[in-house]
């Protein structure tokens, strides 16, 4: 590597962290066994999908955005006048998001969070059902910080599979961002997961490509459908 190449951003920034930035890839997730999957960047950084608008007709506020990215859910929210806080360990994600108008903090959903157990919604978008490689432990933690008739809005793959797996982000050139515990769930293994801790599969639904189940505690009743929120703030 000469030393003009070593001074590229390109050669020594995360890829992850470049690609938020830029707004641009491609960039992948690669996993141990060799796999990867490219990330939908130019996605994050846009205004949202028909999919992402069948999650936002769903939320009633408070909302809280976990693994929230460029947000741009957390800035449709506000824009419906929803109250939402994005949080990311990435700090070019929090950056972005308050860019974009969107609150947000640099925080773990595993760190202290402002209003624990008054969420109203939870998002867990984009494969964020993997953060930290253990379902069960994510989801738990979830059942934490929603309110007693709150709900969680979860992406889920579209193949039947349950796995945990070390994966990180890389571009084109092989340049690597540091590795991560991660998981992929389908419909039937959220299921499984969420009657061990107690939640039922309140709604699921499949737009475009992407699939999506609704969590609430078995003795609460959400509505399908939430009204907006007022604007007021719990954090």
């Amino acid at each position: 590597m000469t030393p003009e190449e070593n001074r590229s951003p390109a050669a020594h920034e995360d890829p992850y962290a470049l690609a938020l930035q830029t707004g641009r890839g491609p960039v992948y997730l690669r996993f141990a066994d060799g796999r990867r999957t490219r990330l939908p960047v130019r996605r994050w950084g846009a205004r949202p999908t028909g999919a992402d608008e069948t999650l936002l007709e769903r939320c009633r506020g408070p909302v809280l955005d976990i693994g929230c990215g460029p947000g741009r859910l957390c800035r449709a929210l506000q824009d419906r006048g929803v109250c939402a806080l994005g949080i990311d360990v990435a700090p070019h994600a929090v950056a972005r998001t308050e860019t974009r108008g969107g609150a947000a903090l640099c925080r773990s959903v595993f760190d202290p969070l402002p209003a624990e157990g008054s969420w109203q919604t939870l998002l867990l978008v984009d494969g964020n059902i993997g953060i930290g490689g253990d379902p069960h432990a994510l989801l738990r933690r979830c059942t934490q910080l929603i309110a007693p008739t709150g709900f969680m809005l979860v992406e889920v793959d579209q193949h039947d599979v349950e796995e945990g797996c070390t994966a990180w982000v890389e571009d084109t050139h092989g340049n690597r961002g540091p590795a991560f515990l991660w998981a992929r769930l389908g419909t039937p293994a959220v299921h499984r997961v969420a009657e061990s801790l107690g939640l039922s599969v309140t709604d699921q639904w499949i737009s475009g490509r992407r699939c999506f189940v609704s969590l609430g505690r078995h003795d609460s009743h959400p509505s399908a459908v939430a009204p907006h929120a007022p604007r007021a703030q719990p954090w």
